[in-house]
């Protein structure tokens, strides 16, 4: 959380350690309107308004004084910074023959703070680890933005990746796919959230090339990747599947009806190459909605 603040004017910092800011989840800036925190379920609003020219300093900050070098990622509409969290962006929006070229005339930006929950995941893995082969079911976690889905998936990674000697689940390999930063927390090599002792990281990197490579180079028994929904995307997961690869990845959506109307996830649907979804609710509560014999839990 220290290092969040450090992004901010000295006053707004200031006005923000003035409250507890344990469950802080986002922080919302948006050109000369309140701040707001969202902390757990509630929302706190600040007597503080940020001008043109503050929201440019913070996104100067953001990018260590140097906005061209964070280009690309800004043209996504996010910069992921240290320790994975998320921070979103709008504006004016140049595109040139049909791509993003560059936001300008910065609007909001929006801090989603990332937490590492450690145990988080103890119910999901009941439905995710198949105990018979020391292994795990090709699993879909899906939720909307906000409920935690890359929390859970980490939590999953570390306890797969070190084992869990109290019921008898021996560690496996696990290769990672961090295109955006949120899930190891990458920054010089070094994983800044806990994966596990036998889990190897491709940070930096669209999904679709990720999964292969680390197919190809690290002989993983699971593949794992955050936010799927491209067609290249489960290309490459059933390119995984087909060299006899295990995975786990999340999606975004609120039920089942959702998977099956999305043209994308459709396919690993109905070609039954997932084993497993498990949806979090309001509540964030992990829910098993279907199994590899279409049986609701």
């Amino acid at each position: 959380m220290k290092d969040i603040l450090e992004y901010f004017p000295k006053e707004l910092k200031n006005k923000m350690l003035m409250h507890s800011l344990e469950k802080l989840e986002e922080v919302r800036i948006r050109v000369n309107k309140p701040v707001i925190l969202k902390i757990g379920q509630d929302e706190l609003t600040l007597k503080y308004n940020v001008d043109p020219e503050k929201i440019l300093q913070i996104l100067q900050n953001i990018c260590d004084n140097s906005i061209y070098s964070y280009q690309s990622q800004i043209c996504e509409g996010y910069i992921t910074i240290i320790g994975g969290h998320r921070v979103g962006i709008t504006g004016n929006v140049v595109i040139k023959d049909g791509k993003v070229t560059n936001i300008s005339y910065i609007s909001s930006l929006n801090f989603r703070i990332a937490k590492q929950i450690i145990g988080c995941s103890t119910k999901a893995l009941q439905y995710i680890l198949d105990m018979k082969n020391n292994n795990i079911y090709n699993t879909l976690i899906v939720s909307p933005p906000g409920r935690g889905k890359t929390t859970l998936l980490r939590d999953i990674v570390r306890n797969i990746s070190n084992g869990l000697p109290e019921i008898g689940f021996k560690g496996i390999n696990v290769g990672v796919v961090d295109e955006r930063g949120e899930i190891a927390a990458m920054h010089k090599g070094i994983e800044q959230n806990e994966l596990g002792i036998r889990t190897d990281v491709l940070d930096n990197i669209p999904k679709s090339l990720g999964l292969k490579m680390l197919i190809r180079s690290m002989n993983p028994k699971v593949i794992v990747a955050d936010e799927i929904g491209k067609r290249e995307d489960i290309e490459a997961i059933e390119y995984g599947v087909c060299s006899g690869v295990k995975g786990i990845f999340t999606a975004h959506g609120e039920n089942i009806q959702d998977i099956i109307a999305n043209p994308i996830l459709n396919r690993l649907y109905n070609d039954k190459i997932i084993e497993r979804i498990l949806f979090l609710d309001k509540n964030r509560n992990v829910v098993l909605a279907f199994s590899d014999t279409r049986i609701s839990a």
